[in-house]
């Protein structure tokens, strides 16, 4: 009985020291999850460099006249145009020759031709570039046989359809003071087609 009751205590307290132990820690280490990997920036490539030579051709119409209506017609034009721009990232400047037929007749006169040198500054917006455009215009008249230099401007938009060619439009103003003694002005809208090298 003496060594029963002496075993007891024995085992109670061995119990009682390996309880918590056992039993487990009641704060829990907490375990921080590593952080997930950030994600590479997504680059996103516009596609749009503008700067280089490009040349082409355009149709459009002409609506002319001056300032006493002795002469007042309008009619087709045609006509092909080179130039160089250059992107400096969202601002475009460039230079562009063009020479335009034009079948506009008012009785014995015709306006055969306008030949224009301009300067473009231009929006890079991706594929697309909005310009404005100013320079100057020598038109010839046939019938007074005459020609004259005056000034143009203008608002244009061209699409980059591929690496290789651009769609685009362009709306001009032409102001002629001394054209056989008149003042002519004419407005032309084309499409034009460019090609780029």
């Amino acid at each position: 009985m003496k060594r029963t009751f002496l075993a007891t205590p024995a085992l109670l307290t061995l119990a009682l020291a390996a309880g918590p132990a056992l039993a487990g820690n009641i704060d829990e280490p907490i375990i921080t999850p590593a952080p997930a990997p950030m994600a590479a920036p997504v680059i996103i490539d516009t596609g749009s460099d503008w700067t280089g030579f490009y040349a082409g051709g355009s149709l459009g119409y002409a609506d002319v006249s001056d300032t006493t209506a002795a002469f007042d017609a309008d009619g087709a034009t045609y006509g092909i145009h080179g130039g160089y721009d250059y992107d400096f990232g969202s601002f475009i400047l460039g230079g562009e020759l063009e020479f335009s037929g034009f079948d506009v007749e008012d009785g014995a006169n015709s306006i055969s031709s306008v030949a224009r040198a301009k300067l473009r500054a231009g929006y890079d917006a991706g594929a697309f570039m909005p310009y404005i455009t100013a320079g100057v215009a020598e038109v010839d008249v046939d019938g007074l046989d005459v020609t004259d230099t005056g000034a143009v401007y203008g608002l244009g938009l061209d699409y980059s359809y591929n690496d290789r060619v651009r769609i685009g439009g362009e709306i001009l103003q032409h102001e002629f003071d001394d054209v056989g003694g008149l003042d002519v002005d004419a407005t032309t809208a084309a499409v034009r087609v460019s090609f780029d090298f």
